[in-house]
């Protein structure tokens, strides 16, 4: 039942996926600041989350019970898992990912949506982060259980507001100071990533004393006069 439920919530997750990824993807080729980019971006990036969910749907009603039979003798392939600390975050990140870009979608505002993206740039790469060096893992959940939570809450407050069409004090006061938050959201969000690069790079920089002092003591650097 347990293994049943784990694969419910992969399935769940896997559009959220598809979406974030192939609007990813565009973001690195397409000037997303265009309206023609953007369309083409939205209708990607939606294509593959409704293939992918619709194709989760066709299989899970085309499940019998001898294939079920099979399957537990012969287990399919499963998406690869980098463990029970890192895979949360990869789905709570591809989830995050997915909220912010309908949110990119349905505001108008082009500086907004600029910053939006680089958000999920940068969201991205310190998600990944979880694979390349567990030992970052505790910043991370911090980063995802405060951080970026408030952010998106922000984001969908802004998206309803602009959504009203009209213009009033309280309104165009709550969305400038949401718009001037994600410049400070972007600044923190670029010292959190650059702060888990702190561990590798004091192991750089161990690794390079320890290499001039091999070097220095074989007399390899140029700066000891040999005698002939």
């Amino acid at each position: 039942m347990a293994r049943h439920n784990t694969r419910k919530r992969k399935k769940d997750v896997l559009p959220y996926y598809s979406f974030a990824g192939v609007w990813l993807l565009c973001a690195c080729i397409l000037p997303l600041y265009r309206v023609w980019a953007m369309l083409i971006t939205i209708v990607l990036a939606g294509g593959a989350a409704y293939f992918v969910s619709r194709r989760g749907k066709k299989d899970g009603k085309e499940e019998t019970a001898p294939k079920k039979k099979a399957e537990a003798k012969n287990p399919p392939e499963q998406k690869k898992s980098y463990g029970p600390e890192v895979d949360p975050i990869l789905e709570e990140g591809a989830r995050a990912l997915g909220e912010m870009a309908r949110i990119y979608s349905s505001v108008k505002d082009k500086d907004v949506r600029q910053k939006i993206n680089e958000l999920m740039r940068i969201t991205d790469k310190i998600t990944q982060d979880a694979i390349a060096d567990p030992a970052d893992i505790p910043q991370i959940k911090k980063f995802m259980n405060y951080y970026l939570p408030t952010t998106i809450k922000l984001l969908n407050a802004y998206d309803r507001m602009s959504a009203q069409g009209i213009e009033g004090e309280n309104l165009d006061r709550s969305m400038n100071n949401i718009n001037e938050m994600l410049d400070q959201a972007i600044v923190a969000y670029k010292k959190r990533l650059d702060s888990l690069f702190e561990n590798q790079a004091l192991d750089i920089e161990t690794d390079i004393e320890v290499m001039n002092r091999m070097l220095a003591r074989e007399g390899l650097t140029g700066e000891k006069d040999f005698d002939l």
